[in-house]
């Protein structure tokens, strides 16, 4: 963004402070438009297909394992946290057309956005430690694997993750409130978002962002460490072992996906450990850039899931192809002996009137 000369003489007048409060604003707005309008749509709309095809593979009976029991709920959870993402574009791309629209679906929605993003984030945390934690058993404990991991159990895990982390989620949901204002002159109204008198409690506030964001990001990080680095001991020891070759191509493709989360949440972990207010009251323009980028990163680690196994599961793939390819392939095969049929019937139709002609 240029600024005038005019601009640029009020600026140099400005204590340092408020030059670089600014610098940071534009930095701020700039972040928010290249994540809300390019890099949300572009993550988000093929995020939310890949998981639902993703789904719709993991469902076939070949697939029913325990490990992919965890999986179809990661990718639940994840789509969750996507259409959620989606919203925030939509908010986004109004604000640029539609003023008054936007900040009225931002005074109604981002309450219960906000809850929404916390609850995903908390769940996919823990159904990824509870994918890393079923295979270090597998690799590291494999005569036990076989009491402790089953579907059923790996469902009930599932189960039981969502409904703690939606628990504890919850009084994020108590966290803001809508308020409405009318301008007495123009007769205009504005929606703001206030924080509730429960959290406005400085001892609540304080001892609840500290316990959510150990649960969210460093306590989940910390075990997931931990695991991959028994996981990945384990495979260096027998990778001469043929006979667990497909076995080890599983372990490593999770092995893949808790590194891609890692790295995700990494930055995510950071911001909300040292910097742990909610991104509507934050005074910071440098934290709120930040944050743009650190919860796009979230949103690439829910989005990027197929991915990793198209490339790393022949049986996933297999799957795929014989679901869709197949299907595309049969409906090309049917419209192809539709057409020949009409030209057929088009044809003789065509030499009995010749016939009857001559």
């Amino acid at each position: 963004m240029q600024l005038s000369v005019s601009e640029n003489n009020v600026t140099n007048c400005l204590p340092l402070g408020k030059v670089a409060e600014l610098k940071y604003k534009e930095f701020y707005e700039t972040s928010q438009f290249i994540t809300g309008l390019i890099l949300y749509p572009t993550i988000c709309i093929p995020g939310i297909l890949a998981n639902m095809i993703t789904l719709i593979v993991l469902s076939k009976k070949n697939m029913l394992t325990s490990t992919n029991a965890f999986l179809s709920a990661l990718a639940v959870s994840d789509s969750v946290k996507l259409l959620n993402d989606i919203i925030y574009f939509s908010v986004t791309l109004l604000s640029k057309t539609h003023k008054a629209e936007a900040n009225k679906a931002f005074g109604y929605i981002y309450p219960y956005a906000h809850f929404i993003f916390n609850m995903s984030a908390c769940i996919s945390s823990w159904l990824t430690v509870a994918v890393a934690a079923e295979r270090y058993i597998m690799v590291c404990h494999p005569v036990r694997a076989r009491q402790i991991c089953s579907r059923s159990r790996a469902i009930t895990t599932s189960a039981l993750i969502y409904f703690v982390m939606t628990c504890v989620a919850i009084p994020s949901a108590m966290r803001y409130k809508t308020i409405l204002v009318v301008d007495k002159d123009t007769n205009a109204t504005q929606y703001f978002v206030e924080i509730t008198a429960l959290w406005q409690n400085q001892t609540f506030a304080s001892a609840y962002n500290w316990v959510q964001n150990f649960l969210r990001c460093n306590i989940p990080l910390l075990i997931l460490i931990t695991l991959n680095t028994c996981i990945i001991n384990s495979i260096r020891k027998s990778r001469a072992n043929k006979r667990n070759s497909a076995r080890h191509r599983v372990t490593i493709m999770m092995v893949v996906v808790m590194v891609t989360f890692m790295i995700c949440i990494t930055p995510d972990a950071i911001m909300t450990t040292f910097f742990g207010y909610g991104y509507h009251e934050e005074e910071d323009f440098l934290v709120k850039g930040i944050r743009e980028y650190s919860d796009t990163l979230l949103a690439l680690n829910a989005a990027v899931n197929f991915v990793i196994y198209c490339l790393f599961s022949r049986t996933f793939v297999k799957n795929f192809v014989a679901l869709f390819c197949t299907h595309l392939k049969k409906k090309k095969t049917e419209l192809e002996e539709e057409t020949y049929r009409r030209l057929s019937e088009s044809t003789a139709m065509h030499k009995s009137k010749r016939g009857s002609a001559v």
